[in-house]
């Protein structure tokens, strides 16, 4: 593992923001062409955010649609730069945070396999070294010469997942994807995030499963309306969150 240090991932103040228009497809083009002035809102979608990773913990983040928690996973994963904080992961990063994130809708499992390979890392000899496991791993051995677009989501995510994990990274990102899959994959899921831990590499898992959190997740961060509500072992920043939500509903 090339992963050193104390912390694998550390976020300090860390946030984003988007601008909104008040007008459906408003660009400064269509504005000026129109005479008019451009109105718009910054959202901050994240707000001052801050957290470390201890290497070998797998951490949880929760809370509701539309709290931050895609929006953070993105620039964790280096899809989006924060406009304000920084933020360091300490080690090769493997992420999955939509269903057939990497796939090519046309070519076949098999050939997805090499391409989400190099995309992740790996040169084509090390895919071919890894794809048998690979493949049983994600248990669409019957397809793996069709055309994902064929694919169900779950069969997707069991093949981007297994590419994802064989890629050995030493920080692995899930986004809520693992629902999709039945109960055996999450189970096969489980064990792997265990041996991943094991071995020193670290894990952040979105989802709404709090049963899955609370046994996975050493660490979890509440996130709500783009900030951290709670952070800290997972039954306690779990039971404040069954507690806030059952507040709101009665």
């Amino acid at each position: 593992m090339s992963a050193t240090g104390k912390f694998a991932v550390s976020v300090d103040g860390v946030s984003k923001k988007f601008r909104l228009f008040h007008e459906r497809n408003q660009t400064l083009k269509s504005a000026i062409m129109r005479g008019r002035r451009i109105v718009a809102d910054d959202f901050w979608a994240v707000r001052d955010v801050s957290f470390k990773i201890p290497h070998g913990e797998t951490f949880g983040l929760i809370g509701r649609n539309g709290s931050g928690k895609s929006t953070l996973l993105k620039m964790l994963a280096r899809i989006y730069r924060p406009d304000e904080g920084s933020l360091s992961l300490n080690g090769r990063v493997s992420s999955m945070l939509e269903v057939g994130s990497g796939f090519h809708p046309e070519l076949s499992g098999r050939e997805n396999v090499f391409l989400n390979g190099s995309i992740l890392g790996l040169s084509r000899k090390q895919v071919a070294a890894r794809f048998d496991s690979i493949v049983d791993f994600s248990g669409v051995e019957g397809f793996i010469d069709q055309p994902v677009k064929n694919y169900s989501s779950g069969m997707y995510v069991r093949l981007g997942f297994a590419v994802a994990v064989h890629t050995e990274p030493d920080i692995l990102i899930v986004d809520e994807i693992l629902s999709v899959g039945d109960g055996a994959f999450r189970d096969k899921s489980r064990k792997k995030f265990l041996e991943f831990t094991g071995e020193g590499r670290t894990v952040i898992l979105v989802s709404h499963a709090l049963s899955e959190i609370t046994e996975m997740c050493q660490q979890t961060a509440w996130m709500h309306e783009g900030r951290v509500r709670a952070l800290g072992p997972t039954s306690e920043v779990v039971e404040a969150y069954d507690a806030a939500i059952e507040a709101e509903s009665s």
